[in-house]
């Protein structure tokens, strides 16, 4: 029987326009925003971790550690998104066969979530799987090979949204209401927000 390879797409090239610094390095519990994404990344059961840079990507480089992750440089990274996307796909091996894309601005999120999108596709590949949250569904997606083609086309800052909506009768979603969906810092009061959960959890775990 194959096993199917999984990768997972940390995308953290974004130019941060509407913080007006780079969200990638703000800091949460002491460490960059980016590093908590990566740490949990690091702990799910994928087969190759990938992170694309872009804005602010010496930096991120000297302040963030990058270690179990290949490195994909976007130098189109302020077209938007779909630039991470497209580089992401023109550059993971030929081996794999399914990409979990992690949004590296969404800090909190769970790597069992991960880990459920890749054990469901194991079990029985489909195009797309996505958690369905208490809230609805959210990030990080899981998209096929098969999809790869149109990922491709995107563009703009629109991520995969466009493909989510022509194949959405192709969605499988998995039972993830037990958290609760990921928040992407985009302004001081998203970071804010994110801070006072981050806080928040902490405390409940030292307690």
């Amino acid at each position: 029987m194959t096993r199917h390879r999984i990768a997972a797409v940390v995308l953290a090239a974004g130019g941060s326009t509407r913080l007006g610094q780079p969200k990638q390095l703000l800091e949460l519990g002491g460490v960059p925003l980016l590093e908590h994404v990566l740490r949990t990344v690091r702990q799910t059961a994928v087969d190759e971790r990938f992170v694309v840079l872009g804005h602010a990507a010496d930096a991120v480089r000297r302040r963030t550690p990058l270690d179990g992750f290949q490195v994909i440089n976007n130098p189109d990274y302020a077209d938007g998104q779909s630039t991470s996307i497209v580089a992401a796909v023109n550059s993971i091996p030929d081996d794999i066969s399914a990409v979990v894309f992690v949004l590296g601005d969404q800090p909190l999120q769970v790597s069992e979530v991960i880990n459920r999108l890749a054990e469901s596709y194991r079990n029985n590949p489909t195009p797309i799987i996505q958690p369905q949250y208490h809230e609805g569904p959210g990030n990080p997606v899981l998209i096929d090979r098969t999809l790869f083609p149109e990922l491709v086309t995107l563009r703009g800052d629109t991520g995969a949204r466009p493909v989510l909506r022509e194949r959405r009768d192709e969605i499988r979603r998995i039972d993830c209401s037990q958290w609760l969906r990921p928040v992407d810092v985009d302004t001081l009061d998203d970071y804010q927000r994110v801070k006072e959960d981050y806080e928040s959890r902490v405390d409940v775990e030292d307690g």
